[in-house]
């Protein structure tokens, strides 16, 4: 019984400490957004690579540490602590929206992705990880949101200065969705599935439709891929 507290106790404490770092994250990127703006930066183009930063070292930093701290078999549900990660911080970023009083950095007014960014995160985690039974390929579509939309928005900002979808950046997210998804899938035996969700998640990305945006569509049709292959079983 003591080791089993032990253990409840620790993943509580590293659920506080990565939404802790999430939310730390997003506040320094308030120094790059000053460092840009001092140097002539506009405005939207210096919070769009802000955003971006948060996707890649805040939700994609976390994602790795969540194979690690919360194990399948050491505590009943080590599913749900990435939920309620994911639920603090929609929590949180949509809170600034909600009073009006948004973190310039980071935030835009009418557009609340980093919301959507935060709940498909926690939620998709939670599902894939009940259904695969593995948290390795549990973190896939989140991958591909925080890394390759992350890596996608960072390329069309240098190139076109504005928040655009364009097929480069598509060809750059799927550079680094491609083998994320090959090598994870691998640990359910999957990792052609993977492929295939990294390059559907690539393509539909560059799409939104009205309030469902590209973070959406991205984890909610690769996770729809993973489960056909979960279903059907290995290509080759």
């Amino acid at each position: 019984m003591n080791f089993l507290l032990a253990i409840y106790n620790s993943q509580i404490a590293w659920t506080v400490i990565l939404t802790l770092y999430a939310l730390l994250i997003t506040r320094l990127t308030e120094y790059p957004y000053i460092w840009m703006r001092n140097r002539g930066v506009e405005k939207n183009v210096a919070v769009y690579y802000d955003r971006k930063i948060v996707h890649m070292l805040a939700g994609g930093v976390v994602l790795f540490a969540v194979p690690f701290v919360f194990r399948s078999g050491t505590f009943p549900f080590p599913y749900a602590f990435p939920l309620i990660i994911g639920l603090s911080l929609t929590v949180a970023t949509l809170i600034p929206h909600l009073t009006g009083e948004l973190l310039e950095w980071v935030q835009v007014e009418k557009n609340k992705n980093e919301v959507h960014f935060c709940f498909m995160w926690g939620v998709t985690v939670f599902a894939l990880w009940i259904v695969l039974g593995n948290p390795w390929a549990a973190i896939i579509p989140p991958i591909f949101m925080a890394f390759g939309d992350g890596i996608t928005g960072v390329v069309r900002n240098a190139l076109f200065r504005k928040r655009t979808k364009s097929l480069i950046g598509n060809v750059f997210m799927l550079a680094v969705t491609a083998p994320a998804g090959y090598f994870l899938a691998g640990a359910v035996g999957i990792p052609l599935w993977g492929l295939i969700s990294a390059v559907v998640a690539s393509y539909i990305e560059q799409y939104e439709f009205g309030p469902i945006d590209d973070n959406v569509l991205i984890t909610v049709s690769s996770s729809i891929v993973l489960y056909i292959g979960h279903v059907v079983g290995p290509i080759l």
